[in-house]
């Protein structure tokens, strides 16, 4: 599915191809925290396709768990998250999906971490996503 998208500002523009059939919901504690909410959606970008077209975000690399490095871009005007990225040639993107201009269209496909979901998170009515307990 091809996207267009945007921070809040609208300084950091983008378009992308993405895996619409990939969407998760990630309750793990780094996306608690860099959201500022109980949970992040993102969806990956179908490899090569992600153009930037305005502005350009502030990054920051952060070690998961795992140990592996991930890049997270966001507006440096706004603050609004755009992107994580795992480094390679072309990296490997993963966008946010409220900055999106059919995130309407968006269905998760799975739930990941749900072992630090919030309690009250395990009531949300997301048909046919796969919950796990980690990625």
């Amino acid at each position: 599915m091809k996207i267009v998208g945007q921070c809040y500002c609208g300084q950091v523009s983008f378009e992308a191809e993405i895996q619409a059939d990939k969407v998760r919901v990630c309750h793990c504690v780094d996306c608690q925290t860099l959201s500022g909410s109980a949970f992040r959606t993102n969806v990956p970008v179908a490899q090569g396709t992600f153009v930037l077209k305005s502005g350009e975000p502030k990054t920051f690399v952060k070690a998961g768990d795992s140990g592996n490095r991930l890049l997270h871009a966001f507006c440096p005007d706004c603050g609004t998250p755009i992107y994580s990225a795992v480094p390679g040639d072309p990296p490997s993107y993963s966008l946010r999906v409220g900055t999106l201009d059919r995130r309407a269209e968006l269905l998760p496909a799975r739930q990941i971490w749900c072992r630090s979901a919030l309690p009250w998170t395990s009531d949300l009515n997301l048909p046919g996503a796969e919950r796990l307990e980690r990625q």
